[in-house]
């Protein structure tokens, strides 16, 4: 039976190009975001590509209504007839001092972050039970573990996902359901232009991947169900130099953002 992957955030970015490459490795895909005309227009690249492909459905969901989601695996359900891997992707970005910031904008990064992983995950484990098993991609960052001025709200929610992706493994491990954590550095997306806070301008001298790299390296983390993924080099040094000389990493992440 044609394995089934329910991904958030698929309108844009890394959820967009998850959508393509789990679609041209023939698995159907399950595009969960706000924005219609974004679903439409994936839907019909999908349709595009060469025979054989996986089919699409796309569904209008906000990840921070628990409901909402619940209702999108339901969907999915009825359209293919089972779920098996979640790639709970759907996120944003902020930048500010966490003191001075806008409440509602901490709150929003917080509800995406946090509460739509959870919500997300929430709502796919009881498909996945119906099948006996599953697997649960979390897209983290190297920030999770970073000394991150001005970039704190959000290192903190990666965080928390990376922390939670660890726990539940081992909960989940009884019902044949693989939970992979996938730090991802910064890539080509429409994620900065998004960010809220203060301004819109990325730190640089960091480089970037394109996102159709990231979709590679998901599709592959379903394939071969690892607990890590760091796609590159440049990626580990940065976990490791926070492990090992925090402060001076914390210094070079406050030049990227102030």
């Amino acid at each position: 039976m044609t394995a089934v992957a329910f991904i958030t955030g698929a309108s844009s970015g890394i959820g967009r190009a998850a959508a393509l490459e789990f679609a041209r490795q023939g698995i159907h895909v399950a595009g969960i975001a706000r924005r219609s005309q974004r679903l439409s227009e994936l839907e019909a690249e999908i349709n595009q590509l060469p025979a054989p492909h996986g089919e699409f459905l796309g569904v209008v969901a906000d990840v921070t209504d628990p409901s909402s989601l619940a209702d999108a695996v339901a969907q999915t359900v009825e359209r293919f007839g089972r779920l098996d891997i979640l790639v709970a992707n759907a996120g944003l970005g902020h930048r500010g001092v966490m003191v001075d910031a806008e409440w509602h904008d901490l709150h929003t990064v917080l509800q995406t972050n946090i509460e739509g992983v959870l919500h997300s995950i929430r709502a796919a484990v009881p498909a996945m039970r119906q099948n006996g098993e599953g697997h649960i991609i979390i897209v983290s960052s190297v920030s999770y573990n970073l000394t991150s001025p001005y970039t704190s709200i959000y290192a903190a929610s990666k965080a928390f996902v990376s922390s939670l992706a660890n726990s539940i493994r081992l909960e989940l491990a009884p019902e044949h359901i693989a939970v992979t954590d996938i730090l991802v550095g910064r890539t080509e997306t429409e994620f900065n232009e998004r960010r809220l806070g203060e301004g819109k301008r990325a730190g640089q001298g960091v480089p970037t991947m394109p996102a159709g790299q990231v979709a590679q390296a998901i599709v592959k983390a379903a394939q071969h169900r690892p607990r890590r993924v760091i796609l590159r080099l440049v990626d580990r040094l940065i976990i490791w130099g926070n492990i090992l000389v925090p402060g001076l990493i914390g210094q070079l992440a406050k030049r990227q953002y102030r």
